[in-house]
């Protein structure tokens, strides 16, 4: 994998070994520290107004800065191979939603993983069943998704379905529009 999209909580040990990209203060800050000690490589992605308020990681060996949050994400969104979202704030909601529907509406195929760890994330899965049971997701746009209910099922997940998703076969009548 290029990089690996990881969103905000979690635990850092899965993150040993991998390219991480990611900004951000407090709990945000743990996992690319990890990566780093861990011999990893950190790629960190901040809007210029953020500089200040999130303390951009200066340990990161590629620090980007953006004009905004859209330039960060579509910058995130091509060097990503997958997203995981591990528990987290109302960016990372917002993110994770964001991919889903673009998966949903076949901008993409790369592997969406919810990081399920101690239910966090049981409530919006609810919600998505909920809308899906009052027909508020049409049969043939289903959402593509996995969770992980452990951290260490996380990768092997992805690395299963980005097989399947980046195989041949996968690409009968050509990539969706926007795919990388």
């Amino acid at each position: 994998m290029r990089v690996l999209r990881i969103e905000s909580g979690g635990r850092p040990a899965i993150l040993r070994g991998r390219r991480h990209a990611r900004g951000g203060d407090g709990r945000r800050r743990v996992r690319p520290r990890a990566v780093l000690s861990g011999g990893g490589r950190v790629t960190g992605v901040i809007p210029t107004f953020l500089i200040r308020r999130e303390h951009a990681l200066a340990a990161a060996q590629e620090l980007i800065v953006v004009a905004d949050m859209h330039e960060r994400k579509q910058l995130m969104f091509e060097r990503a191979d997958a997203f995981i979202a591990l528990p987290g704030g109302i960016g990372t909601l917002e993110e994770l939603v964001e991919q889903l529907t673009w998966v949903q509406l076949g901008r993409h195929r790369k592997p969406v993983l919810i990081a399920d760890i101690g239910g966090f994330w049981r409530p919006l899965l609810g919600l998505i069943a909920h809308m899906n049971n009052l027909g508020f997701i049409r049969d043939g746009a289903e959402l593509r998704y996995m969770v992980a209910e452990k951290i260490e099922d996380a990768l092997p997940m992805i690395a299963r379905a980005a097989l399947r998703a980046f195989s041949p076969t996968s690409f009968e009548a050509g990539p969706p529009a926007g795919f990388p």
